[in-house]
Protein backbone atom coordinates (compact mmCIF):
# COMPACT_ATOMS: atom_id res chain seq x y z
CA UNK A 1 0.00 0.00 0.00
CA UNK A 2 1.28 3.47 -0.84
CA UNK A 3 1.94 5.75 2.12
CA UNK A 4 -0.38 8.75 1.91
CA UNK A 5 -0.59 9.64 5.61
CA UNK A 6 0.46 12.94 7.13
CA UNK A 7 3.94 11.68 8.06
CA UNK A 8 5.35 10.20 4.88
CA UNK A 9 8.82 10.07 6.43
CA UNK A 10 7.84 7.04 8.53
CA UNK A 11 9.73 4.08 7.08
CA UNK A 12 10.85 5.82 3.89
CA UNK A 13 14.45 6.31 5.01
CA UNK A 14 14.90 3.71 7.76
CA UNK A 15 16.95 1.40 5.49
CA UNK A 16 19.49 4.09 4.60
CA UNK A 17 22.66 4.84 6.58
CA UNK A 18 23.02 8.62 6.83
CA UNK A 19 26.00 8.60 9.18
CA UNK A 20 28.14 10.27 6.51
CA UNK A 21 25.41 12.68 5.44
CA UNK A 22 23.50 13.03 2.19
CA UNK A 23 23.16 15.30 -0.82
CA UNK A 24 19.51 15.81 -1.78
CA UNK A 25 18.93 16.63 -5.45
CA UNK A 26 16.27 19.38 -5.42
CA UNK A 27 15.01 20.94 -8.65
CA UNK A 28 12.19 22.89 -7.04
CA UNK A 29 9.50 20.60 -8.44
CA UNK A 30 6.99 18.88 -6.17
CA UNK A 31 8.76 15.51 -5.92
CA UNK A 32 12.21 16.78 -4.97
CA UNK A 33 10.85 19.53 -2.70
CA UNK A 34 8.82 16.96 -0.77
CA UNK A 35 11.87 14.69 -0.63
CA UNK A 36 13.94 17.45 0.95
CA UNK A 37 11.38 18.31 3.62
CA UNK A 38 10.69 14.66 4.44
CA UNK A 39 14.39 13.91 4.65
CA UNK A 40 14.96 16.91 6.91
CA UNK A 41 12.17 15.69 9.20
CA UNK A 42 13.71 12.22 9.31
CA UNK A 43 17.22 13.43 10.07
CA UNK A 44 16.01 15.87 12.73
CA UNK A 45 14.37 12.93 14.50
CA UNK A 46 16.97 10.20 13.98
CA UNK A 47 20.35 11.73 13.12
CA UNK A 48 20.41 15.47 13.91
CA UNK A 49 24.19 15.66 13.49
CA UNK A 50 24.14 14.19 9.98
CA UNK A 51 25.21 16.57 7.23
CA UNK A 52 22.44 17.45 4.76
CA UNK A 53 23.23 19.39 1.60
CA UNK A 54 20.54 20.35 -0.92
CA UNK A 55 21.84 20.77 -4.46
CA UNK A 56 20.00 22.35 -7.39
CA UNK A 57 21.26 21.86 -10.93
CA UNK A 58 20.75 24.84 -13.22
CA UNK A 59 21.09 23.29 -16.66
CA UNK A 60 20.74 26.70 -18.29
CA UNK A 61 18.34 25.24 -20.85
CA UNK A 62 15.34 27.51 -20.37
CA UNK A 63 14.40 30.91 -19.09
CA UNK A 64 13.39 30.89 -15.44
CA UNK A 65 15.64 28.04 -14.29
CA UNK A 66 17.91 30.43 -12.38
CA UNK A 67 14.91 31.94 -10.56
CA UNK A 68 13.70 28.46 -9.61
CA UNK A 69 17.13 27.62 -8.20
CA UNK A 70 17.07 30.81 -6.11
CA UNK A 71 13.60 29.88 -4.82
CA UNK A 72 14.99 26.56 -3.62
CA UNK A 73 17.88 28.41 -2.00
CA UNK A 74 15.43 30.62 -0.07
CA UNK A 75 13.40 27.60 1.08
CA UNK A 76 16.60 25.97 2.33
CA UNK A 77 17.74 29.14 4.09
CA UNK A 78 14.37 29.40 5.85
CA UNK A 79 14.68 25.79 7.03
CA UNK A 80 18.36 25.90 7.99
CA UNK A 81 19.49 23.56 5.19
CA UNK A 82 22.80 24.08 3.38
CA UNK A 83 22.25 24.62 -0.33
CA UNK A 84 24.40 24.82 -3.47
CA UNK A 85 23.40 25.85 -6.99
CA UNK A 86 25.38 23.85 -9.54
CA UNK A 87 25.54 25.11 -13.12
CA UNK A 88 25.99 22.95 -16.22
CA UNK A 89 28.48 25.03 -18.23
CA UNK A 90 29.45 24.92 -21.88
CA UNK A 91 27.64 24.24 -25.14
CA UNK A 92 24.70 21.85 -25.06
CA UNK A 93 24.27 19.01 -27.57
CA UNK A 94 21.79 19.41 -30.40
CA UNK A 95 20.65 15.78 -30.09
CA UNK A 96 20.23 13.47 -27.11
CA UNK A 97 19.71 16.43 -24.79
CA UNK A 98 17.74 14.62 -22.02
CA UNK A 99 20.41 11.92 -21.69
CA UNK A 100 23.23 14.47 -21.74
CA UNK A 101 21.47 16.57 -19.09
CA UNK A 102 21.01 13.49 -16.93
CA UNK A 103 24.73 12.62 -17.21
CA UNK A 104 25.69 16.20 -16.34
CA UNK A 105 23.29 16.22 -13.40
CA UNK A 106 24.76 13.13 -11.77
CA UNK A 107 28.32 14.26 -12.47
CA UNK A 108 27.69 17.60 -10.77
CA UNK A 109 25.90 16.00 -7.83
CA UNK A 110 28.72 13.50 -7.34
CA UNK A 111 31.32 16.28 -7.42
CA UNK A 112 29.39 18.25 -4.82
CA UNK A 113 29.05 15.17 -2.61
CA UNK A 114 32.76 14.38 -2.76
CA UNK A 115 33.68 17.97 -1.98
CA UNK A 116 31.68 17.66 1.24
CA UNK A 117 32.97 14.17 2.08
CA UNK A 118 29.55 12.65 1.35
CA UNK A 119 29.05 9.48 -0.68
CA UNK A 120 25.26 9.41 -0.78
CA UNK A 121 22.96 11.21 -3.23
CA UNK A 122 19.20 11.08 -2.65
CA UNK A 123 16.74 11.76 -5.46
CA UNK A 124 12.97 12.24 -5.56
CA UNK A 125 11.99 9.67 -8.22
CA UNK A 126 8.44 8.46 -7.55
CA UNK A 127 6.17 5.55 -8.45
CA UNK A 128 4.87 7.70 -11.32
CA UNK A 129 8.42 8.08 -12.67
CA UNK A 130 8.94 4.34 -12.33
CA UNK A 131 5.80 3.48 -14.28
CA UNK A 132 6.71 5.93 -17.04
CA UNK A 133 10.22 4.51 -17.27
CA UNK A 134 9.04 0.91 -17.50
CA UNK A 135 6.41 1.63 -20.14
CA UNK A 136 8.83 3.67 -22.26
CA UNK A 137 11.38 0.86 -22.13
CA UNK A 138 8.73 -1.74 -22.96
CA UNK A 139 7.68 0.28 -26.01
CA UNK A 140 11.30 0.50 -27.14
CA UNK A 141 11.83 -3.23 -26.61
CA UNK A 142 8.70 -3.98 -28.63
CA UNK A 143 9.94 -1.73 -31.42
CA UNK A 144 13.43 -3.25 -31.51
CA UNK A 145 12.58 -6.80 -30.39
CA UNK A 146 14.89 -6.32 -27.44
CA UNK A 147 15.24 -8.78 -24.57
CA UNK A 148 13.44 -6.56 -22.08
CA UNK A 149 16.33 -6.23 -19.63
CA UNK A 150 15.37 -2.68 -18.60
CA UNK A 151 11.84 -3.56 -17.51
CA UNK A 152 12.92 -3.73 -13.87
CA UNK A 153 12.88 0.06 -14.02
CA UNK A 154 14.95 2.23 -11.73
CA UNK A 155 16.72 0.44 -8.90
CA UNK A 156 16.15 1.63 -5.32
CA UNK A 157 19.90 2.27 -5.18
CA UNK A 158 22.56 2.69 -7.88
CA UNK A 159 26.32 2.91 -7.49
CA UNK A 160 27.66 5.75 -9.65
CA UNK A 161 31.23 5.62 -10.97
CA UNK A 162 31.93 2.68 -8.67
CA UNK A 163 31.93 4.90 -5.54
CA UNK A 164 28.87 7.15 -4.96
CA UNK A 165 25.43 5.82 -4.09
CA UNK A 166 22.32 7.28 -5.71
CA UNK A 167 19.31 6.34 -3.57
CA UNK A 168 15.63 6.63 -4.55
CA UNK A 169 13.52 6.22 -1.39
CA UNK A 170 10.25 7.49 -2.96
CA UNK A 171 9.83 4.82 -5.66
CA UNK A 172 6.85 3.42 -3.77
CA UNK A 173 5.11 6.79 -3.35
CA UNK A 174 2.72 8.42 -5.82
CA UNK A 175 3.23 12.03 -6.85
CA UNK A 176 -0.22 13.10 -5.68
CA UNK A 177 0.62 11.96 -2.12
CA UNK A 178 3.73 14.14 -2.13
CA UNK A 179 1.78 17.14 -3.39
CA UNK A 180 -0.85 16.64 -0.70
CA UNK A 181 2.00 16.64 1.85
CA UNK A 182 3.35 19.92 0.47
CA UNK A 183 -0.08 21.54 0.58
CA UNK A 184 -0.40 20.57 4.23
CA UNK A 185 3.01 22.13 4.81
CA UNK A 186 1.90 25.23 2.85
CA UNK A 187 4.91 24.88 0.58
CA UNK A 188 4.67 25.54 -3.15
CA UNK A 189 6.65 24.08 -6.01
CA UNK A 190 7.73 24.95 -9.53
CA UNK A 191 6.21 23.40 -12.65
CA UNK A 192 8.82 22.68 -15.30
CA UNK A 193 7.20 23.45 -18.68
CA UNK A 194 9.29 20.78 -20.39
CA UNK A 195 7.34 18.18 -18.39
CA UNK A 196 4.38 18.99 -20.63
CA UNK A 197 6.36 19.28 -23.88
CA UNK A 198 5.24 16.33 -25.97
CA UNK A 199 8.28 16.72 -28.20
CA UNK A 200 9.95 14.55 -25.54
CA UNK A 201 9.17 10.91 -24.83
CA UNK A 202 8.52 11.11 -21.09
CA UNK A 203 5.91 13.93 -21.23
CA UNK A 204 4.07 11.93 -23.91
CA UNK A 205 3.99 8.89 -21.64
CA UNK A 206 3.01 11.04 -18.64
CA UNK A 207 0.03 12.40 -20.58
CA UNK A 208 -0.99 8.86 -21.58
CA UNK A 209 -1.06 7.83 -17.90
CA UNK A 210 -3.01 10.86 -16.68
CA UNK A 211 -6.45 10.41 -15.16
CA UNK A 212 -8.45 7.27 -14.46
CA UNK A 213 -7.84 5.87 -17.94
CA UNK A 214 -4.14 5.43 -17.20
CA UNK A 215 -4.49 4.14 -13.64
CA UNK A 216 -4.60 0.47 -14.60
CA UNK A 217 -1.66 0.85 -16.98
CA UNK A 218 0.34 2.44 -14.17
CA UNK A 219 -0.50 -0.35 -11.73
CA UNK A 220 0.41 -2.96 -14.34
CA UNK A 221 3.71 -1.21 -15.05
CA UNK A 222 4.64 -1.13 -11.37
CA UNK A 223 3.76 -4.81 -10.99
CA UNK A 224 5.87 -5.62 -14.05
CA UNK A 225 8.81 -3.67 -12.61
CA UNK A 226 8.59 -5.58 -9.33
CA UNK A 227 8.50 -8.97 -11.11
CA UNK A 228 11.37 -8.06 -13.42
CA UNK A 229 13.50 -6.69 -10.57
CA UNK A 230 13.02 -9.90 -8.60
CA UNK A 231 13.83 -12.06 -11.60
CA UNK A 232 16.89 -9.98 -12.48
CA UNK A 233 18.18 -10.14 -8.92
CA UNK A 234 17.68 -13.91 -8.72
CA UNK A 235 19.30 -14.52 -12.09
CA UNK A 236 22.25 -12.32 -11.16
CA UNK A 237 22.68 -14.20 -7.90
CA UNK A 238 22.63 -17.56 -9.70
CA UNK A 239 25.14 -16.31 -12.27
CA UNK A 240 27.45 -15.00 -9.52
CA UNK A 241 27.36 -18.38 -7.76
CA UNK A 242 28.26 -20.13 -11.01
CA UNK A 243 31.18 -17.75 -11.52
CA UNK A 244 32.39 -18.37 -7.98
CA UNK A 245 32.13 -22.13 -8.51
CA UNK A 246 33.50 -22.51 -12.04
CA UNK A 247 35.69 -19.45 -12.79
CA UNK A 248 39.27 -18.74 -11.76
CA UNK A 249 41.99 -16.31 -12.78
CA UNK A 250 45.33 -17.96 -13.64
CA UNK A 251 46.89 -14.56 -14.46
CA UNK A 252 45.93 -10.92 -14.80
CA UNK A 253 43.61 -10.59 -17.78
CA UNK A 254 42.95 -14.32 -18.11
CA UNK A 255 39.82 -16.07 -16.88
CA UNK A 256 39.49 -19.85 -16.89
CA UNK A 257 36.09 -21.50 -16.89
CA UNK A 258 35.78 -25.12 -15.82
CA UNK A 259 34.03 -26.96 -18.68
CA UNK A 260 31.75 -28.48 -16.04
CA UNK A 261 29.87 -25.17 -16.23
CA UNK A 262 28.40 -26.34 -19.54
CA UNK A 263 26.64 -29.26 -17.84
CA UNK A 264 25.74 -27.63 -14.53
CA UNK A 265 22.03 -27.70 -15.41
CA UNK A 266 21.48 -23.96 -15.08
CA UNK A 267 21.84 -22.85 -18.68
CA UNK A 268 19.99 -19.54 -18.34
CA UNK A 269 22.19 -18.40 -15.47
CA UNK A 270 25.30 -19.85 -17.14
CA UNK A 271 24.64 -17.87 -20.33
CA UNK A 272 24.21 -14.71 -18.25
CA UNK A 273 27.44 -15.44 -16.35
CA UNK A 274 29.24 -15.95 -19.67
CA UNK A 275 27.90 -12.65 -21.03
CA UNK A 276 29.06 -10.77 -17.91
CA UNK A 277 32.54 -12.32 -18.10
CA UNK A 278 32.82 -11.55 -21.82
CA UNK A 279 31.95 -7.89 -21.23
CA UNK A 280 34.38 -7.70 -18.30
CA UNK A 281 37.20 -9.36 -20.25
CA UNK A 282 36.66 -7.21 -23.31
CA UNK A 283 35.98 -3.96 -21.48
CA UNK A 284 32.82 -3.28 -23.48
CA UNK A 285 30.05 -1.04 -22.16
CA UNK A 286 27.19 -3.46 -22.90
CA UNK A 287 26.69 -7.16 -22.38
CA UNK A 288 26.77 -9.15 -25.61
CA UNK A 289 23.16 -9.66 -26.67
CA UNK A 290 21.20 -12.64 -25.43
CA UNK A 291 21.04 -14.41 -28.81
CA UNK A 292 24.82 -14.28 -29.31
CA UNK A 293 25.43 -15.42 -25.75
CA UNK A 294 23.14 -18.40 -26.24
CA UNK A 295 24.73 -19.26 -29.60
CA UNK A 296 28.23 -19.17 -28.09
CA UNK A 297 27.13 -21.32 -25.17
CA UNK A 298 25.69 -23.89 -27.58
CA UNK A 299 28.92 -23.93 -29.60
CA UNK A 300 30.93 -24.46 -26.43
CA UNK A 301 28.70 -27.39 -25.56
CA UNK A 302 29.46 -28.85 -28.98
CA UNK A 303 33.22 -28.99 -28.33
CA UNK A 304 36.55 -27.18 -28.62
CA UNK A 305 36.64 -23.84 -30.42
CA UNK A 306 38.41 -20.50 -30.68
CA UNK A 307 36.18 -17.49 -31.31
CA UNK A 308 35.93 -13.77 -30.59
CA UNK A 309 32.97 -11.89 -29.12
CA UNK A 310 32.82 -8.50 -27.39
CA UNK A 311 36.58 -7.92 -27.87
CA UNK A 312 37.19 -11.19 -25.99
CA UNK A 313 38.97 -14.28 -27.30
CA UNK A 314 37.19 -17.46 -26.19
CA UNK A 315 39.63 -20.37 -26.37
CA UNK A 316 38.24 -23.80 -25.42
CA UNK A 317 41.05 -26.31 -24.88
CA UNK A 318 41.57 -29.48 -22.90
CA UNK A 319 42.89 -27.33 -20.07
CA UNK A 320 39.62 -25.37 -19.88
CA UNK A 321 37.69 -22.50 -21.42
CA UNK A 322 39.84 -19.37 -21.40
CA UNK A 323 38.73 -15.75 -21.86
CA UNK A 324 41.14 -12.90 -22.58
CA UNK A 325 41.16 -9.49 -24.22
CA UNK A 326 41.96 -9.63 -27.92
CA UNK A 327 44.98 -7.58 -29.02
CA UNK A 328 43.09 -5.63 -31.66
CA UNK A 329 42.00 -2.14 -30.68
CA UNK A 330 44.01 -1.81 -27.47
CA UNK A 331 44.63 1.78 -26.31
CA UNK A 332 47.69 3.63 -27.55
CA UNK A 333 50.20 4.92 -25.04
CA UNK A 334 48.61 7.81 -23.17
CA UNK A 335 49.06 9.90 -20.08
CA UNK A 336 46.86 8.43 -17.36
CA UNK A 337 45.71 10.05 -14.13
CA UNK A 338 44.55 8.43 -10.92
CA UNK A 339 41.06 6.95 -11.09
CA UNK A 340 41.02 6.69 -14.89
CA UNK A 341 39.45 3.63 -16.49
CA UNK A 342 41.93 2.03 -18.89
CA UNK A 343 40.51 0.10 -21.86
CA UNK A 344 37.15 -0.22 -20.05
CA UNK A 345 38.68 -2.98 -17.89
CA UNK A 346 41.07 -1.53 -15.33
CA UNK A 347 40.80 1.33 -12.89
CA UNK A 348 44.22 2.92 -12.41
CA UNK A 349 45.50 3.89 -8.98
CA UNK A 350 48.78 5.81 -8.94
CA UNK A 351 51.15 5.23 -6.06
CA UNK A 352 52.29 8.85 -6.39
CA UNK A 353 49.03 10.76 -5.96
CA UNK A 354 50.56 13.92 -7.40
CA UNK A 355 51.88 12.43 -10.64
CA UNK A 356 50.72 11.10 -13.96
CA UNK A 357 51.98 8.09 -15.87
CA UNK A 358 52.36 7.13 -19.49
CA UNK A 359 50.59 3.77 -19.76
CA UNK A 360 50.31 1.46 -22.75
CA UNK A 361 49.60 -2.24 -23.29
CA UNK A 362 52.47 -4.37 -22.03
CA UNK A 363 52.83 -5.86 -25.50
CA UNK A 364 53.43 -9.24 -27.07
CA UNK A 365 57.20 -8.82 -27.46
CA UNK A 366 57.69 -7.96 -23.79
CA UNK A 367 55.35 -10.77 -22.71
CA UNK A 368 57.42 -13.32 -24.67
CA UNK A 369 60.41 -12.53 -22.47
CA UNK A 370 58.52 -13.26 -19.27
CA UNK A 371 59.06 -16.48 -17.38
CA UNK A 372 55.56 -17.93 -17.00
CA UNK A 373 54.09 -21.36 -16.41
CA UNK A 374 54.34 -23.89 -13.65
CA UNK A 375 50.65 -24.75 -13.69
CA UNK A 376 48.10 -26.35 -15.98
CA UNK A 377 47.47 -23.17 -17.99
CA UNK A 378 49.36 -23.12 -21.32
CA UNK A 379 52.17 -20.52 -21.16
CA UNK A 380 51.10 -19.11 -24.51
CA UNK A 381 47.73 -18.11 -23.04
CA UNK A 382 49.34 -16.53 -19.98
CA UNK A 383 51.61 -14.43 -22.20
CA UNK A 384 48.77 -13.45 -24.54
CA UNK A 385 46.68 -12.23 -21.60
CA UNK A 386 49.56 -10.31 -19.98
CA UNK A 387 50.37 -8.65 -23.31
CA UNK A 388 46.99 -6.89 -23.22
CA UNK A 389 47.38 -5.63 -19.65
CA UNK A 390 48.44 -2.04 -18.81
CA UNK A 391 52.17 -1.63 -18.40
CA UNK A 392 55.25 0.37 -19.29
CA UNK A 393 54.43 3.18 -16.83
CA UNK A 394 56.80 6.13 -16.75
CA UNK A 395 56.67 9.62 -15.28
CA UNK A 396 55.42 11.98 -17.96
CA UNK A 397 58.57 14.07 -17.79
CA UNK A 398 60.79 10.98 -18.20
CA UNK A 399 59.81 9.23 -21.40
CA UNK A 400 62.24 6.49 -22.31
CA UNK A 401 62.83 2.71 -22.22
CA UNK A 402 61.87 0.88 -19.05
CA UNK A 403 62.51 -2.69 -17.93
CA UNK A 404 60.08 -5.22 -19.36
CA UNK A 405 57.38 -5.95 -16.81
CA UNK A 406 53.59 -6.31 -16.78
CA UNK A 407 53.15 -4.19 -13.68
CA UNK A 408 55.08 -1.52 -11.81
CA UNK A 409 55.34 0.01 -8.40
CA UNK A 410 54.14 3.20 -10.06
CA UNK A 411 50.48 2.14 -10.28
CA UNK A 412 47.95 -0.56 -9.54
CA UNK A 413 45.19 -1.75 -11.87
CA UNK A 414 41.98 -3.15 -10.40
CA UNK A 415 39.26 -4.97 -12.34
CA UNK A 416 36.22 -3.04 -13.55
CA UNK A 417 33.14 -4.69 -15.04
CA UNK A 418 32.48 -2.23 -17.84
CA UNK A 419 28.67 -2.52 -18.19
CA UNK A 420 28.32 -1.69 -14.50
CA UNK A 421 31.18 0.79 -14.10
CA UNK A 422 29.15 3.97 -14.72
CA UNK A 423 25.83 2.98 -13.16
CA UNK A 424 25.50 -0.21 -11.10
CA UNK A 425 21.86 -0.88 -10.08
CA UNK A 426 21.38 -2.62 -6.76
CA UNK A 427 19.77 -5.64 -8.41
CA UNK A 428 23.00 -6.22 -10.38
CA UNK A 429 25.37 -6.19 -7.40
CA UNK A 430 26.07 -9.92 -7.42
CA UNK A 431 27.01 -10.34 -11.10
CA UNK A 432 29.03 -7.09 -11.02
CA UNK A 433 31.17 -8.45 -8.21
CA UNK A 434 31.37 -11.87 -9.81
CA UNK A 435 32.41 -10.37 -13.14
CA UNK A 436 35.84 -9.64 -11.69
CA UNK A 437 36.28 -13.42 -11.29
CA UNK A 438 38.49 -12.84 -8.30
CA UNK A 439 40.31 -10.02 -10.07
CA UNK A 440 39.69 -7.34 -7.45
CA UNK A 441 36.41 -5.77 -8.51
CA UNK A 442 35.29 -3.57 -5.63
CA UNK A 443 32.45 -4.72 -3.42
CA UNK A 444 29.79 -1.99 -3.15
CA UNK A 445 28.95 -0.97 0.41
CA UNK A 446 25.37 -2.20 0.42
CA UNK A 447 23.55 -5.14 1.89
CA UNK A 448 20.13 -6.69 1.92
CA UNK A 449 18.05 -5.68 4.87
CA UNK A 450 17.00 -8.60 7.01
CA UNK A 451 13.28 -9.27 6.72
CA UNK A 452 12.40 -5.94 5.15
CA UNK A 453 13.31 -6.56 1.55
CA UNK A 454 14.86 -3.10 1.20
CA UNK A 455 18.42 -2.02 0.69
CA UNK A 456 20.60 -0.78 3.52
CA UNK A 457 22.86 1.72 1.84
CA UNK A 458 25.68 3.81 3.19
CA UNK A 459 29.06 5.17 2.25
CA UNK A 460 31.73 3.45 4.32
CA UNK A 461 35.25 4.65 3.68
CA UNK A 462 37.15 1.49 4.40
CA UNK A 463 39.82 -0.57 2.79
CA UNK A 464 37.69 -3.70 2.45
CA UNK A 465 33.99 -2.91 2.10
CA UNK A 466 31.52 -5.41 3.56
CA UNK A 467 30.36 -8.36 1.53
CA UNK A 468 27.05 -7.98 -0.28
Amino acid sequence: MLDTGPDLSTGLFSHIDFSNGAVAAVSGGSDSTALLLLLKQHLDKTAPSAKLLAATIDHGLRQGSADEARTVAKLCADRGIAHHILAWPGAKPSTGLPAAAREARYRLLASAARAEGIGLIVTGHTADDQAETVLMRRDRNDATRGEGRGLAGMAPATLHDWRDWIVRPLLGVRRHALRDFLRRQQVGWAEDPTNADKAFERPRMRAALAGEAGAQRMNDALALAARQAGDRTRLGGEAARLIERFASQPAAGLIRLDPALLGAGADRAAVYALRVLLAASGGVAFLPDQARGEALFARLKAGFLCATLSRTVIDFRRAGIFLRREMRGLPAAAVTIAGAIWDGRRQITLNDAGGALLIAPFGAMAAKRLAVGGGETPPSLLRAALAAEPGWPQPVEKVGPEPDRPTSQGFAASAVVAPFARFLPSFDLAPARGGGAGGGAPAPAAKRRGGGGGWCVGRKRRKNPPEV
